[in-house]
């Protein structure tokens, strides 16, 4: 989950100080605007958007209209016209309309759950990167101080003081560290790829050689209640929690009447009629068993929130913990 990894990601920050200006966040800035993950996403939930206000007016209005000729021709011919107008109550649309807003507010979590997910992503390549440059230049200063070492040997042996085992394994060295650089710099060069995919294909400078300042996590009690607090993730169970209790509410309205009035014009044997016309749809078979699924989906949203929260808090609490260890770890190596 999203907000496991963004505690993983601070878990595993080492706390060097930094002595120059990062470009990290110069490189999230620039994700966020090119990354065409983010921009499908947005663009789904704007379509959603307006998919959700569908149906919300009122239907179409009908016009009918009929010409029959008569048999015999004494019976004259037969006109009738009608245009009519179907409707709800207007409690019905009322409780429509807080339906669609409630689905449209779906978006906000979603498109913040995105966002946090392409963002770590791009992060945690910068971090990596950071890494593979401290490796490299562990690796140019270690084969200096190798190079120098192993021409004192050679000068010792030519001079009968040393031995050619100390060359030869000055020399394996050598070797391992040019490997290691080897390795190091195509993982630069495929994570400088990564970075540049997240940025939707256009090329983005990250250099810093210094990790971020760990951040000072609280109590555990409070990093949980920030975590529930900001998750887009429990924020998206909610939504779905309410917008079932809003489907119920819609699905009750179901058992209401509808509606249908218009005008009736009919023509025959040179007479006419017109007026207006009602009628009245009766809502005894068609809608059955639509209240008792909304209820039942309610139950689920409520146990699906309740699940996640569950194993939200003891997720967090293995990552807190993992976290302590790790920063007993650093402090010891220190």
């Amino acid at each position: 989950m999203n907000k496991l990894i963004i505690l993983t990601g601070y878990m595993v920050y080492l706390a060097l100080p930094a002595t120059a200006q990062s470009s990290l966040q110069t490189v999230l800035q620039a994700v966020e605007s090119n990354n065409p993950r983010l921009a499908t996403e947005r663009q789904f939930w704007e379509t959603e958007a307006l998919r959700v206000n569908i149906g919300l007016s009122l239907p179409n209005p009908t016009i009918q209209g009929e010409y029959l000729i008569g048999s015999p021709e004494t019976a004259g011919d037969q006109i009738d016209v009608s245009a009519l107008q179907a409707f709800d109550l207007p409690v019905a649309y009322r409780r429509r309309r807080e339906l669609a807003r409630v689905q449209s507010g779906r978006s906000v979590s979603a498109v913040a759950a995105r966002r946090q997910e392409v963002l770590l992503e791009a992060e945690l390549v910068c971090l990596q990167l950071t890494h593979q440059f401290g490796l490299t230049r562990y690796y140019t200063e270690r084969r200096a101080a190798l190079l120098s070492l192993q021409e004192d040997f050679r000068r010792r042996l030519d001079s009968g003081e040393g031995n050619i085992l100390d060359v030869n394994k000055v020399g394996l060295q050598l070797l391992e560290l040019r490997q290691g650089q080897q390795e190091s710099e195509r993982q630069i060069q495929q994570l400088r790829i990564q970075l540049t995919e997240l940025n939707g294909g256009q090329s983005i400078v990250y250099q810093d050689t210094l990790y971020p300042t760990a951040p000072e996590i609280a109590g555990f009690e409070a990093v949980e209640r920030a975590f529930e607090a900001a998750d887009p993730e429990r924020k998206t169970y909610e939504q779905q929690r309410l917008i079932a209790e809003k489907q119920l509410e819609v699905a009750r309205l179901y058992r209401l009447p509808s509606f249908e009035v218009g005008y009736r014009y009919q023509g025959i044997l040179g007479q006419r009629f017109n007026g207006l016309h009602a009628g009245v749809t009766l809502p005894l078979w068609e809608q059955k068993y639509r209240t008792e699924t909304r209820q039942a989906q309610v139950l689920l949203a409520d146990l699906e929130l309740a699940r996640f929260a569950n194993a939200h808090y003891y997720e967090v609490r293995e990552l807190y913990d993992r976290r302590d260890l790790l920063r007993q770890s650093l402090d010891e190596y220190r």
